[in-house]
């Protein structure tokens, strides 16, 4: 059970080393909540003025048994205590896998590192209007859109070192997973380059995700033993279209708005059937999520008014889908004639 409490004007004493607490700080502060610090048991620090009769305490777990005592004290005292995580390691990148842009599709690792982190760099596609909820951490948008780069890959590279050597938790939150056509990769290298430790927390990709979100299986027994994933920012070779015309399956492009007329023709051109079903499903998880069905013959001119972030999906898998869907729709349909008879 989650209970949520009002803390601003509230006096709250954050307990715990100051690398150790220094995120529960930045926490309660966004809280609204008046601070107080004691960073070890026998208060030989020095935080400041301490509160006569705090309205919680925060202890942070840093691994010092000495604050038992206290925090037995004021349980006594009926001054509640709220147990807090360690602060992550600074100097330290983690890049995340925001999926499809759905809070409740993030994993419990990614929650955890934006709670951890002391600055977060975020792009359009990871559930970028959730995070004041997620994290106390410096926000920073480093957001691309189709043809226009807000921060260059090279400049965002270069933005998380500079954080982590600063002796920042830094956090790369990314749509999808960071592997899957997130150039995860490069900014790992980048790291590495550059002495900043990192890790990969994976995501859950939208190659699966956003298909499932209209009804779509990449996969299904009896029709598709395997699909493919394409990135659809730039057109593919004759050679690519022969390929994944003869591999069978389902395919499935990831922004491949902008490059659909020249990878129809090309699968067309390849010997793929033009009745083969082609679904486009349009910012999945999103407000307006759209999912447009048509054949490769004819998908050109149907998804005319589609715009990315966009899914495509191009196999007899759409097909079941839809059977699916007219199937829910007929057995409603009945429910509610057996409900209209049964009140007559």
């Amino acid at each position: 059970m989650q209970l949520t409490i009002d803390l601003a004007g509230r006096d709250v004493l954050v307990t715990g080393s100051a690398h150790a607490a220094r995120q529960a700080v930045r926490r309660y502060e966004a809280a609204g909540a008046i601070v107080y610090r004691l960073s070890k048991p026998d208060g030989a620090e020095g935080d400041g003025p301490l509160p006569e009769r705090p309205f919680l305490v925060a202890a942070v777990d840093d691994g010092d048994a000495g604050w038992k005592p206290l925090l037995e004290r004021c349980r006594e005292a009926g001054i509640p205590v709220a147990i807090e995580p360690t602060a992550g390691e600074p100097r330290h990148v983690t890049l995340v896998g925001g999926g499809p842009g759905a809070l409740d599709l993030l994993t419990v690792g990614a929650v955890n590192a934006l709670r951890d982190a002391d600055v977060v760099f975020y792009d359009r596609l990871a559930p970028y209007q959730e995070l004041v909820r997620l994290t106390s951490a410096e926000l920073v948008d480093v957001g691309k859109r189709p043809g226009h780069h807000k921060v260059a890959q090279c400049d965002i590279e270069k933005l998380m070192v500079e954080a982590a050597l600063a002796g920042k938790n830094v956090v790369r939150l990314k749509g999808g997973d960071p592997y899957v056509f997130g150039r995860g990769g490069e900014e790992v290298t980048a790291c590495v380059a550059a002495g900043v430790p990192v890790r990969v927390i994976s995501g859950v990709t939208s190659a699966i995700s956003v298909p499932a979100a209209a009804g779509i299986p990449v996969t299904h027994r009896g029709v598709s033993h395997m699909f493919t994933v394409v990135s659809g920012h730039a057109p593919l070779t004759e050679k690519e279209h022969t390929h994944l015309a003869g591999l069978g399956g389902t395919i499935v492009v990831l922004m491949g708005i902008g490059t659909l007329p020249q990878l129809a023709a090309g699968l067309r051109r390849a010997g793929m059937d033009a009745g083969m079903p082609v679904a486009v499903v349009e910012r999945g998880y999103r407000p307006g999520q759209r999912t447009t069905i048509a054949e490769l013959g004819t998908i050109e001119s149907a998804a005319s008014g589609c715009s990315n972030p966009a899914v495509l999906v191009i196999g007899e898998v759409v097909r079941v889908a839809e059977a699916n869907r007219n199937h829910a729709e007929a057995s409603a349909e009945l429910s509610r004639l057996a409900a209209s008879l049964l009140e007559a």
